[in-house]
């Protein structure tokens, strides 16, 4: 074997090595960025993608981007002039004395089954010219004084206390907390549950893309949801604002077996809560089938942070030889010579390796060390997808067939992405497409793989922030309910803080939708779920009669100027189509009572009395088309009218301001009494007694709308509002109309063409006339009709209209003369004709 570099760093003379060791919330991240500032280069090489990206940003804000890169293995941001390095540890730089700075966080990692190797590599010797730092755990103390001579060790106390709360059921679990769980399933199951009754949570599993993941974190780091559910990987540096963790399980699958936690692994997920001096609490959750208790030495030492020291850490042979497969895969397994080191297990990579090495089609199209070389990168190829050796090494194998010749070509590697490019299907889908993506990301960073490798890694970026935006909106979907996220962070005492607007009819809270408001009924989101119904009518009863008062406030302003958007239906006063308020039986049809709709008992008692107080107001001027009808009514009631008189006024409000003239007991009248009904505004026609003004379509409406409120029978059909005086066809019974057949004509019409006709009758006396039917056809009567207005009120035809059988010429006009009703004997009170009844009795009654 001939290996560059030693397995240890026992020889080397260095530069000042510091090693700053300790539990989480001790600032080492913090520490090693500032020193990171303060020299003229550096780099520090983080454990995840993601840490590298997050002080990436925060040394961009410092030092400027143009000075400033990124080097992960999906994405490389590298200006030309750039002295700071950002990275995930397997893409440091190791080149020593090029920088004056290196630091690798997370050092204890050295000892993971999968990456300790890399670890362990980077610890023995990336080295910056002027000072190296080594930021982990405690635990790697005594390895790192016996690998690596001289080095300074400092270890930080933690800032704030951790300290054991106990197991919680899920429901009562306090906002600002961390659930961790060991598999998607449970994390999925967990996330459902607190969506129902505490309105959700952010996801962090290792499977989400950087993006994703910050996306996520950030809805939890911006108090939009109180709690972060997420596997073991947030213990990996995640900097959260979390005062308590709950594990859902102590025991997890290691890629080897099913096994319990080590304090040390349980201690860096645990020491999540609490930030900077800001303590913090840690548990397990109650009612889970995977969860058990911490035992009380596991809580002594997660408490203190006392741990057992690791006693071996994984190595790999950095540098191996290229001779061919065997050397290469001899050297990959070859042990250290170093008892602190142990044989790292074998990863992904040497797995992919081995079983491509048994392939013969494969192994005999590597020929020379340079070739090795290159199929060996192939091989590294991290497993983005997670589908173990077996899955992976076939797509290996074909990206191999395609490298083997050279470089992928830009359309080859275009289509790649392009067929990835698909934002629809489900969270599963989706998160198998960005671990496709990130597969084809590390590959376009690769200079010697892919032509116009920037053009390409662009796409492979553009097309993973699309599928993480996606993804992030599944989750977001799936597992937050904002409005009752929002709701039940404030339903407390700072209720009265919550903002609260109604756009049209929507009711928002916070902006969140919790229903809607017709006038002043508020109606739960039908889309809600049950469970949340009862949350959102607390909502309403806290914020709705704010909301009322405003709301009767404007419409009391819009009633006195005039506007207000009111109806009379079916006796019911509505706003928005909503009732606020009905109409009952009250002394009389034209005096009804109001009554106000239960919609408005949420308003307070001083708004609802000022409510009502104007509703009375604007009933009275919507029925100012009824004041001549009142004014029959005030009459009705002077006894000075006498008998007579005030049988005739009350049978007109009775009925609406009209009423036969035979059965109206008009015969029974003096000529005062006459003469002040003729003051009333009542006229008597030939046929009808009626009130001129009642016959307007808006008071027909409106007596119908009153006779509803009165709860009396059904009347028969009104005239709608519009309607010419003459009805093509006829309703029997319209009010305000008189029959005539197939046709009907309006009572003040009718009376014209009668008048009309006397005209013409008195002056000829008792002889036979002619009736010019001229204006009956303009009003739009036929002649039947017309005749037969004639005949009910008296006149009578003495020739017929048609001619004779064989005659020549025009049809002769119709002659007629007129018979009065002769004057009728005053029926016995005690037997009334039908129609009589209800009017012509009504004077003895009044006497």
């Amino acid at each position: 074997m001939a290996a560059s570099r030693p397995a240890d760093a026992r020889n080397w003379d260095a530069s000042r090595v510091r090693a700053v060791l300790g539990p989480t919330n001790t600032g080492k991240t913090h520490l090693a960025i500032e020193r990171l500032c303060a020299h003229s280069s550096g780099a520090i090489g983080f454990p995840l993608r993601l840490l590298a990206r997050e002080v990436y940003d925060r040394v961009c804000a410092i030092k400027g981007p143009n000075n400033v890169a990124l080097i992960t293995g999906e994405e490389r941001i590298e200006p030309k002039n750039a002295r700071w390095l950002l990275c995930t540890v397997e893409a440091m730089p190791v080149v020593q004395d090029s920088l004056a700075f290196v630091a690798i966080d997370e050092a204890q990692l050295a000892a993971d089954r999968e990456r300790g190797h890399v670890f362990t590599d980077r610890l023995l010797h990336a080295r910056g010219r002027e000072e190296t730092m080594i930021l982990g755990s405690a635990t790697i103390e005594p390895l790192v004084k016996s690998l690596i001579p001289r080095v300074e060790v400092e270890s930080r106390p933690r800032f704030s206390i951790l300290r054991h709360a106990g197991a919680k059921k899920l429901s009562r679990i306090p906002p600002r907390s961390a659930i961790v769980a060991f598999s998607a399933e449970q994390v999925y199951t967990i996330a459902e549950m607190l969506r129902r009754f505490r309105g959700g949570a952010a996801v962090v599993m290792g499977a989400l893309s950087p993006q994703t993941r910050n996306a996520q974190v950030a809805l939890y780091q911006s108090g939009e949801v109180d709690y972060l559910v997420a596997t073991d990987a947030v213990g990996m540096g995640l900097n959260l604002d979390v005062e308590h963790v709950a594990f859902a399980g102590l025991s997890k699958f290691d890629g080897v077996r099913q096994r319990r936690l080590t304090t040390a692994e349980m201690a860096q997920i645990a020491g999540r809560a609490g930030r900077h001096q800001k303590d913090g609490t840690f548990g397990t959750l109650a009612g889970s089938h995977h969860a058990s208790e911490f035992t009380d030495e596991e809580v002594y030492a997660i408490e203190e942070h006392r741990f057992p020291p690791l006693t071996k850490l994984f190595w790999r042979e950095p540098e191996p030889r290229f001779d061919n497969l065997a050397t290469l895969i001899g050297d990959l397994e070859m042990p250290p010579s170093t008892p602190e080191l142990a044989p790292a297990p074998e990863a992904i990579d040497i797995a992919v390796l081995k079983l491509l090495a048994d392939d013969p089609q494969v192994a005999g199209s590597i020929h020379s060390p340079g070739v090795v070389r290159r199929f060996w990168d192939v091989c590294r190829l991290p497993d983005f997808r997670s589908q173990g050796p077996e899955t992976h090494s076939r797509f290996v194998a074909r990206l191999w067939q395609d490298l083997r010749e050279g470089e992928l070509g830009a359309d080859y590697v275009a289509r790649a992405i392009a067929q990835l490019d698909v934002t629809s299907g489900d969270i599963d889908t989706l998160q198998g497409r960005i671990a496709a993506i990130r597969s084809w990301a590390y590959i376009a960073q690769r200079p010697d793989w892919v032509l116009a490798r920037d053009e390409m890694a662009a796409r492979a970026r553009a097309v993973e922030a699309r599928l993480s935006d996606a993804l992030h909106g599944k989750l977001t979907e799936r597992f937050i309910n904002r409005r009752t996220a929002v709701l039940m962070r404030k339903l407390g005492t700072d209720a009265g803080l919550l903002s609260v607007r109604l756009e049209d009819e929507e009711v928002l809270v916070e902006g969140e939708h919790i229903g809607s408001l017709k006038g002043f009924a508020f109606a739960v989101d039908p889309g809600a779920r049950l469970s949340d119904r009862k949350l959102l009518l607390a909502a309403a009863e806290r914020h709705l009669p704010a909301l009322l008062e405003s709301r009767a406030a404007e419409l009391i302003a819009q009633m006195r100027a005039g506007q207000a958007g009111l109806t009379l239906e079916a006796g019911a006063i509505t706003l928005e189509g909503a009732t606020i308020a009905c109409l009952s039986p009250g002394r009389s049809v034209l005096s009804p009572q109001l009554q106000a709709d239960r919609s408005l008992d949420a308003l307070p008692a001083p708004a609802r009395k000022e409510l009502l107080a104007a509703l009375e107001e604007w009933l009275q001027s919507l029925l100012k088309p009824l004041e001549s009808l009142r004014q029959i009514e005030d009459a009705s009631r002077n006894e000075d009218a006498g008998p007579e008189l005030r049988a005739v006024l009350i049978g007109l409000v009775e009925a609406g301001g009209m009423i036969e003239r035979t059965a109206s007991g008009l015969e029974r009248m003096d000529k005062t009494q006459r003469l002040r009904l003729a003051r009333l505004g009542v006229k008597v026609g030939s046929l009808d007694i009626f009130v001129p003004a009642m016959l307007r379509p808006a008071a027909v409406q409106l007596w119908h709308q009153l006779q509803k409120a009165g709860h009396s029978p059904a009347e028969a059909d009104t005239i709608p509002a519009g309607m010419p005086p003459t009805l093509q066809s006829g309703r029997s019974g319209a009010r305000g109309y008189r029959s005539l057949g197939k046709q009907m004509i309006r009572l003040d019409m009718a009376e014209k063409l009668l008048r009309d006709a006397h005209q013409v009758r008195t002056p000829v006396g008792r002889r036979p006339f002619v009736l010019d039917s001229s204006k009956a056809i303009s009003m739009g009567l036929t002649q039947a009709s017309y005749e037969r207005l004639l005949r009910l009120a008296g006149f009578q035809p003495i020739q017929p209209r048609a001619m004779t059988e064989g005659a020549m010429g025009p049809p002769a006009p119709v002659r007629w003369r007129w018979r009065p009703a002769r004057p009728q004997a005053r029926p016995a009170p005690a037997a009334p004709t039908p129609r009589q009844g209800a009017f012509a009795g009504l004077a003895d009654l009044v006497r």
